[in-house]
């Protein structure tokens, strides 16, 4: 996230009243006394790690997150991989030249469809000064509009935190004020097909909301070399944790193994 955010705080939920017989406001809830807990999130903003940005983030008169319609869910995905002209230049733009390429090899880009842009930047994560770098890769305002204009795509997604190194933030200032929404923050994207995918959509939808904490998963074709099908992981019944959970020192819940 931006720094002029601020940082966002976790902690152990309390009470936020007194029930008379049971709790005391400002007890906290554990699972030994209460037989549950609850999580209590300060956020300083809704423009935080990978994301959804609707028009209203710069727009007075744009869509919120709120507004988005549930046909937003399922998408197919198109992948434009500039990750070789970054490793060369970490400043690189995606082009309409680039787009222009992946047409010639899988055709015209589907109307509706979600357009990632892969750098691999998201490699750079867990090294905060690298991947907040003054020089990191966009995408061009001309390939912004051949997507939107020309083939009528939904959004398009990107790695880093912003659409593009320009002062002014030409991509994502045209992009919301002609109520567009874009992808922020995205990874793993070396480890899906450039073609042939969908992608599902799930974004929190506070209403009003300026911005949306959002995940997008790919459904590859079956026989891709990454991912896991509903046989190998169902999801019902979910693993049980090694360790019981407790909170780290940033307020986290991580099952602990017990000190030796």
């Amino acid at each position: 996230m931006w720094y002029g955010f601020g940082n966002a705080v976790i902690k152990a939920g309390v009470a936020g009243q007194d029930v008379p017989g049971y709790v005391k406001k400002g007890t906290e809830f554990t699972y030994k006394k209460h037989g549950f807990i609850i999580t209590r999130y300060y956020l300083p903003t809704d423009q935080y790690g990978t994301q959804l940005d609707p028009p209203a983030h710069f727009n007075q008169y744009g869509a919120t997150i709120s507004d988005l319609p549930p046909t937003y869910a399922i998408r197919p995905l198109v992948v434009i991989d500039i990750h070789k002209k970054v490793e060369k230049n970490p400043a690189y733009h995606c082009t309409v030249e680039d787009i222009k390429n992946w047409e010639k090899k899988y055709g015209p880009i589907p109307e509706g469809s979600v357009v990632m842009i892969r750098s691999d930047w998201y490699k750079k994560w867990n090294d905060v000064k690298a991947f907040n770098s003054s020089k990191f890769p966009g995408i061009k305002l001309a390939a912004l509009k051949y997507l939107h204009l020309k083939r009528k795509i939904l959004f398009h997604g990107h790695e880093p935190l912003d659409t593009d190194m320009t002062p002014n933030l030409e991509g994502e200032t045209w992009l919301l004020h002609h109520n567009f929404c874009q992808a922020e923050g995205v990874a793993n994207l070396d480890k899906v097909p450039e073609a042939g995918a969908l992608i599902i959509i799930g974004y929190a939808k506070p209403e009003g909301g300026t911005g949306g904490y959002a995940r997008y998963i790919a459904v590859v074709p079956p026989d891709w070399k990454y991912g896991v099908s509903v046989l190998e992981n169902p999801g019902a019944p979910l693993p049980k944790q090694p360790y019981p959970l407790k909170r780290d020192k940033n307020g986290i819940l991580r099952p602990t193994p017990p000190k030796k």
